[in-house]
């Protein structure tokens, strides 16, 4: 893509070791995604109390930036990676949600809710997916808007056979003084504004169908 690019070209040979014709990369084949049957979950039932006033009369995912709902955002991302069946985990203000997005037709995608009676938390909401899907799936919190590619996520938890996977972001803390080590009333060691270094939980996640039968 890189070489397409800098060359204003759509189409460039493959050849082997000598130099014979194999094959030919096309400029719409690589940039348009392959189409994924995997469902994507987006949990968009908190009641957002860390953003009150502005969740007092409309739902966190909703709320815009950059003159969109944060939610449309992670939709639209998706799509682009090939993701087209959605199921929106709603509870607080849900109905502002559904308005607004209807059955996803507006964005060319499908979308369907699992309407939550009470707020159940993330485990509690994929309890109530129905049907199971068949095949693994991405769950993401409706107001994580990331530049991870969601379609890496889902082909490294398949390629690892995993139960679950979890996106994680590295975390940096400076502490704002030196620290020193002692041993007794000796000075053993001194370390100046140490970076503590951790993984975080990112809110994406990529799920086998078998696991929810431990929810």
């Amino acid at each position: 893509m890189q070489l397409m690019l800098a060359n204003k070209i759509q189409q460039i040979p493959i050849v082997d070791d000598q130099h014979h014709i194999v094959g030919l990369h096309l400029w719409d084949e690589i940039t348009t995604p392959p189409k994924r049957s995997n469902m994507m979950v987006i949990m968009a039932g908190g009641m957002g109390t860390r953003l009150l006033p502005y969740t007092e009369t409309c739902p966190k995912p909703l709320l815009t930036v950059a003159g969109k709902p944060m939610l449309e955002h992670i939709i639209e991302r998706a799509k682009l990676e090939g993701f087209n069946h959605f199921v929106l985990a709603i509870h607080y203000l849900g109905h502002m949600i559904e308005e607004h997005f209807g059955d996803g037709s507006n964005l060319g995608v499908q979308i369907y809710y699992s309407r939550e009676k009470s707020p159940l938390g993330t485990a509690g909401a994929l309890s109530l997916l129905d049907p199971i899907p068949e095949a693994p799936f991405i769950v993401t919190n409706g107001d994580v808007m990331t530049d991870i590619c969601y379609g890496k996520l889902l082909d490294f938890h398949i390629r690892h056979d995993a139960a679950a996977a979890m996106a994680v972001h590295v975390n940096e803390w400076q502490h704002p003084f030196g620290l020193v080590q002692t041993k007794g009333v000796e000075i053993v060691g001194f370390e100046e504004k140490p970076v503590a270094r951790s993984h975080i939980n990112a809110g994406v996640y990529a799920l086998d169908p078998d696991s929810l039968s431990f929810l």
